[in-house]
């Protein structure tokens, strides 16, 4: 496996493990007087996913250096030197593969899981694989890919002490309806080789569970033309699996107990479940399917995420949630004592536990406030001492950013939602400026956290009040709120949320919804789209990014991939797609808007944005006046993997458009003798997109 030659090398020697002063009730900051180049805010993380080893003695994590990532494995005992051991274009460059994660399987072995998306045997998959990195020798060994079709990287446990680990993947084993089911097998992470087969393939089950002593205990399947989904269960190794469970979700809410953690009783596992309205974390009888007690739930009005399996898989130690930011409450006494350690001494919500050793001695833990990038810090539960590992941004360090807060409205139809704002620190006080609404993807199950958004920062420094509504159809709000999305969705109800965002703030002398453009990727994308269709009154532009625009077009391309059941996750509250559908509705006033794809977006087509740009020249709109097209070789459709370059153009494109059709500062302003000057990065951009701009 090559490694990248271009790392910068002050990112490198920028981390170490220094000691730090005692804690003061909040994380350390500092002001950042002038105004923050665009150039700075598109960096890639500089240090992100730190994942502890067994012993506590090394971490791997993902580092950022010049146009693209790096992964790597620190020495927190001399001094946090980092050995490079991949680079994201080792993996781009075979194709748009990227390495989704890693986990240690000892502490000697990493293990890596690539993905792709690519044609098997005629269909399209999401193709996982799974390698192990010793980190002795350097050596990256594929693990169990003979023979292996769409996903062989399905680890059900890690048996630490014998080096193996229990392995789901899906086999070609000469019969051609199996070749996507699993078979389960024992492999050395060293050798890679399978060492013996514990489950053969079963033809109705698509995905196996095991517990903590490495039993497969449950089977689960899913029709996707129906959308019923099964749940097979045995008590113990060597009896038979028995149905347990069928839920038909024809509301895709999540419907049904779904198991986490198989406890160490009879039949016994802590499960989720929405059932009263709101998911919540129960203990229940797997072989009965029923409810036993409930453990946990979240505040009113939010949903629990799950339960943190203890170091045997066997119990919990803690579950999460999230309100405004993402929390965990432990019921581990250890863990429970050095978290209320962390909040007193920091503030609620402002230190997480990232990841711990073996017995949770040595912990790694971001420190920092919703508008700030993370510190990441190395604690010792034992000695007390806490030293800083690294900055999630080198540059910006602990530097206080754009604030960041929850803001709550009712939509025009009576319903509460609830949104983040980021407002412009340089212009703290002014009041009516100018808004942009950037909508968060999914868009069901998804939702945006009071933290500092790259994105949402990147706009806010140029002078806007950034809102990101949690519309209807978001996740973590409950199953009604989920159902109100899917009841009205793409283009209709949801659409409206938008727009009740920005009327919301106007009313609380924010924003000034005359000054309103929107924003956004995927779904965003979409609903920026048909934002400038169907209300080019209320935008004065819009920037689209890996949107679907052609709604037909695309639950045909996603029966292949979702079946027919699953493709029905699009509009439900228009009367047809092609009603909603900004590519079939290119005609009439539009607000100006941006189009940006990239050509390798797994997800959603770039026939999708060429559609769109060709529906704009077939209506008479002309490009570089009244929209602009950008389409980026190497990108797929997941922001996080965006390189510097690409993360330049959309930001920069996105702020030079904004300037361009809505000025952060107009002459009205009482702020306006204070304007700063357009960002060179921006001002760069603005040339490319108007260059071709007459009349």
């Amino acid at each position: 496996m090559s490694i990248a030659k271009t790392v910068r090398a002050a990112v490198l020697a920028g981390v170490a493990v220094i000691a730090i002063p005692a804690a003061a009730q909040t994380p350390p900051s500092h002001q950042i007087a002038a105004k923050i180049p665009l150039d700075t805010l598109v960096e890639l993380p500089s240090m992100q996913q730190l994942r502890l080893s067994p012993d506590g003695t090394k971490a791997a994590v993902t580092l950022g250096g010049g146009n693209d990532f790096v992964y790597a494995v620190l020495d927190l005992v001399n001094g946090g030197k980092p050995k490079v051991i991949a680079s994201a274009e080792t993996y781009k460059d075979a194709g748009q593969r990227t390495l989704a994660g890693y986990r240690w399987a000892n502490d000697r072995y990493l293990l890596l899981t690539l993905t792709s998306r690519e044609i098997v045997y005629g269909q399209r998959v999401d193709l996982r694989r799974l390698a192990s990195y010793d980190i002795v020798t350097g050596k990256t060994t594929p693990l169990a890919w003979d023979g292996a079709t769409a996903d062989a990287a399905d680890v059900l446990h890690i048996d630490k002490k014998n080096g193996r680990i229990l392995l789901a993947r899906q086999v070609d084993n000469g019969n051609t309806e199996q070749m996507f089911n699993y078979r389960v097998e024992w492999v050395d992470v060293a050798t890679g080789k399978v060492l013996s087969v514990v489950q053969q393939p079963n033809p109705i089950v698509g995905g196996w569970f095991a517990d903590g002593n490495g039993v497969v205990r449950m089977g689960t399947a899913g029709d996707r033309d129906t959308g019923e989904e099964r749940y097979l269960y045995r008590s113990g190794e060597g009896q038979a699996f028995t149905t347990v469970q069928r839920v038909k979700d024809k509301d895709f809410s999540g419907a049904g107990i779904r198991p986490i953690v198989f406890l160490d009783e009879p039949d016994m596992a802590i499960v989720s479940s929405n059932h009263e309205g709101h998911r919540a974390i129960y203990k229940a009888n797997l072989k009965t399917m029923t409810i036993v007690s409930k453990v946990f739930e979240a505040p009113a009005g939010y949903d629990a995420s799950s339960a943190i399996a203890n170091e045997d898989e066997n119990g919990v130690v803690g579950y999460t949630f999230a309100t405004d930011r993402d929390y965990v409450s432990f019921t581990d006494n250890r863990l429970k004592t050095i978290q209320a350690f962390l909040e007193d001494s920091y503030g609620k919500g402002n230190a997480q536990i990232v990841s711990t050793n073996d017995g949770d001695h040595r912990l790694i833990v971001a420190l920092g406030k919703p508008e700030q990038e993370n510190g990441y810090y190395l604690y010792d539960a034992d000695s007390g001492k806490m030293q800083l590992i690294g900055w999630q941004s080198a540059k910006l360090k602990d530097g206080l950013l754009n604030p960041v807060s929850a803001f709550r409205y009712t939509a025009s139809d009576g319903l509460p939602i609830e949104a983040v704002v980021t407002r412009p620190r340089l212009r703290a006080g002014q009041k009516n400026l100018p808004v942009v609404v950037l909508t968060h993807g999914g868009p069901y199950g998804v939702r945006d956290y009071v933290e500092a958004d790259q994105w949402a920062q990147s706009i806010a420094e140029q002078g806007y009040v950034v809102v990101q509504p949690n519309y209807r159809g978001s996740g973590g709000y409950g199953v009604e709120f989920g159902k109100a999305g899917r009841k009205d969705g793409f283009g209709t109800r949801m659409q409206d949320d938008l727009n009740d965002a920005v009327d919301a703030l106007a009313a609380q002398g924010i924003v000034d919804k005359s000054r309103a453009c929107m924003m956004g990727w995927s779904y965003g994308g979409y609903a920026s789209a048909r934002a400038a269709q169907r209300d080019p009154q209320r935008w004065r532009c819009t920037i689209a990014g890996a949107g679907v625009y052609d709604l037909p077009a695309m639950r045909d391309y996603d029966k292949g991939y979702l079946g027919s059941f699953g493709a029905n996750y699009l509009a439900k509250g228009a009367a047809s797609l092609d009603q909603v559908s900004p590519a079939r509705n290119a005609g009439g006033e539009w607000s100006k808007i941006l189009i940006v794809h990239g050509v390798r977006d797994p997800r959603v087509p770039i026939a999708q944005a060429r559609a769109l740009r060709s529906a704009l020249k077939g209506a008479g709109k002309k490009e570089g006046v009244d929209f602009a097209y950008i389409e980026q070789p190497k990108n797929g459709h997941y922001g996080i993997y965006f390189t510097k370059e690409e993360r330049l153009e959309w930001l920069g494109g996105a702020s030079a458009w904004l300037d361009r059709y809505n000025p952060a500062y107009v002459a009205a302003d009482a702020d306006f003798a204070a304007k700063p000057a357009i960002d060179p990065a921006v001002a760069a951009m603005g040339q490319r997109l108007f260059a071709r701009t007459s009349g």
